[in-house]
């Protein structure tokens, strides 16, 4: 390294000593183009400007340092520390508070009773947070603080919400099994909710926390026309409390056509007419293709939920097969020159007993 001679200083023995100060140290003042020495005026000058910067900096560094020196000290000798002053600016108003701790629904069955009480016999009763684990706890906070000073600030309740935020807050806790593809299903799409249906705190069933007495009944108030089918003739024992929607229905998803509970419809039927499903040494077309081809699942005022009466059932497709393709009408009916008896309800059935195939060899007209 480069050195520059700069002076002479005597060592405690007399001897003269040289010093040599490095040169990167040496400070090119590029303006005058002379070099500023630590020891000369020049360096001196530069030096105390720094100075100059660093003691504002030392300074706030203490100031700030002070207050947490001041809490460390009075905490290790256990006193109270002294409460704190926020300064703030004019015409600015404080946060309130946020309040963490447990959730406490005493204060609102103060108000709520019949509610709270409801709820307090289901699961939902059970839950840490109580009432805020669904309903919004700042605004349930400030609901109760404002009541209390006689303030009439409205409550947070659920049903002011969209129909898809109600939805995601109870999906919070309800996102498994049948409810896992909700999200995209006719119900959702139509804006209809989980308390379109359910009821929290005044519930009426005695499972799933319907509005009535039973699904069914809560499902016909949206569908009145299957209500409607339900009180023909031929049913379902859905009036009768034997079977409900909800026994080929999954309301809660969205991935299966009308809703159903299987990814065919007649899966739904074997589920409890097992006898026709085969397989068939003879098969017949419609029936395995769909079960309501023939039937209305929903109600008939014909006989086995048929969709029509026979034999205008059976030439729907039969019509100038085998045998002619009679129209029965009042001419040859029950009355008239030329009465047939295929006008009578037992029409093609009389021959073709097994309609839903035949494991019989000499059967292919589904006859044995």
């Amino acid at each position: 390294m480069n050195t520059v001679d700069t002076t002479s200083e005597k060592s405690g023995f007399g001897a003269e000593q040289t010093r040599a100060v490095p040169e990167a140290k040496l400070s090119d003042n590029s303006m005058t183009g002379t070099q500023d020495l630590p020891w000369t005026p020049e360096g001196k000058g530069a030096k105390m400007r720094r100075n100059l910067w660093t003691l504002p900096l030392s300074l706030l560094g203490l100031a700030l340092l002070a207050p947490l020196a001041a809490a460390v000290s009075v905490r290790s000798s256990g006193q109270a520390m002294p409460p704190q002053v926020v300064m703030q600016a004019p015409g600015s108003t404080a946060a309130a508070p946020m309040d963490h701790g447990p959730f406490d629904a005493t204060d609102c069955k103060s108000c709520h009773e019949a509610a709270v009480t409801k709820m307090e016999q289901t699961k939902h009763g059970t839950l840490e947070e109580g009432c805020a684990t669904c309903h919004d706890r700042a605004k349930a906070i400030q609901h109760s603080t404002d009541r209390a000073d006689g303030k009439e600030t409205p409550g947070p309740s659920v049903k002011d919400l969209p129909a898809r935020e109600v939805t995601a807050i109870c999906l919070g806790c309800h996102e498994k099994g049948d409810r896992t593809h909700f999200a995209g299903s006719v119900h959702d799409r139509k804006d209809v909710s989980c308390i379109s249906c359910h009821s929290v705190h005044s519930f009426k069933s005695v499972r799933s926390q319907f509005k009535t007495v039973k699904d069914s009944e809560t499902c016909f108030g949206c569908h009145p026309q299957i209500r409607a089918k339900t009180m023909r003739t031929s049913h379902h024992p859905i009036r009768e409390g034997k079977l409900d929607c909800a026994s080929c229905h999954n309301p809660h998803d969205g991935s299966q056509p009308k809703m159903l509970k299987t990814a065919w419809i007649n899966d739904t039927c074997y589920t409890c007419h097992t006898e026709k499903r085969g397989p068939f040494l003879w098969e017949h077309a419609p029936v395995r293709e769909n079960c309501a081809n023939c039937h209305d699942p929903h109600g008939s005022n014909h006989d086995k939920l048929l969709v029509a009466k026979l034999p205008f059932l059976c030439q729907r497709c039969h019509l100038n097969t085998r045998h002619p393709g009679t129209l029965y009408d009042g001419n040859n009916a029950l009355t008239g020159a030329s009465v047939s008896n295929r006008a009578i309800e037992h029409a093609c059935k009389n021959c073709h007993q097994n309609v839903h195939g035949s494991n019989h060899p000499s059967g292919p007209y589904l006859g044995r």
